[in-house]
C-alpha cells in the first residue's frame, strides 16, 4: 500500500469514527463538530483519490477553523449552557486528539518522501488541516470538560476566530 492509499485509508477511519461519535453525543455544538470535521476527511478522501490519478489538487477554501467558527457563532447559545458531559463523550475526543496527532505524524513524513511536488503539497495541506482538527478537538474538551475555565482562558480561540 502506498502513502496515498494508506492516506484514503486512514482518512475513512477518521470518517467512520467521527460519524460514529456524532451519533453518540449529546451535546448539540460537538455532534455539528464531529459531523464537520468527517466532511473535512471526505474532503481529504476525494482529494487523495484525485492526486493518485494524477489530476490537480487545490487545497478547500475553508479552513477547518473557520467552519468550527460559523459552528460556535450559531450555537451561542447552547454554548453558554452548561451541558454535562459523558466520560464516554471527553473519551471520544481524547481518542479524536490521539487520532489527528498519529495522522500528523504520518503525514510530515509522507511530505518529507513524497514523489513530486503535487504529492507533497497535498501531505502538507492534510498536515495543515489535521493540526486544526487536533486544535479544534482540544479545545472542545477544555470547553466540555471544565467550561468556566474554558471561558476564562481560551474564549479567544474559536469562538472569536
Amino acid at each position: 500500500m502506498n502513502t496515498i492509499e494508506m492516506a484514503v485509508k486512514m482518512e475513512q477511519e477518521a470518517v467512520d469514527f467521527y460519524t460514529q461519535c456524532a451519533g453518540k453525543t449529546n451535546n448539540p455544538v460537538g455532534k455539528k463538530m464531529f459531523l464537520s470535521i468527517a466532511d473535512d476527511e471526505k474532503y481529504h478522501i476525494a482529494c487523495a483519490i484525485n492526486v493518485q490519478k494524477g489530476k490537480a489538487f487545490t487545497p478547500a477554501e475553508a479552513t477547518p477553523l473557520k467552519d468550527m467558527k460559523k459552528i460556535f457563532d450559531q450555537h451561542k447559545q447552547d454554548m453558554l449552557k452548561q451541558v454535562a458531559s459523558t466520560a464516554d463523550e471527553l473519551d471520544a475526543f481524547k481518542l479524536a486528539m490521539k487520532m489527528e496527532a498519529e495522522a500528523i505524524a504520518f503525514y510530515k513524513k509522507a511530505s518529507s518522501q513524497a514523489a513530486n511536488a503535487q504529492e507533497k503539497n497535498f501531505f502538507d495541506c492534510l498536515i495543515k488541516d489535521e493540526e486544526e482538527h487536533f486544535a479544534i478537538f482540544q479545545n472542545t474538551y477544555s470547553f466540555l470538560s471544565d467550561t468556566g475555565n474554558w471561558f476564562m482562558w481560551d474564549e479567544h480561540s474559536i469562538v472569536e476566530g
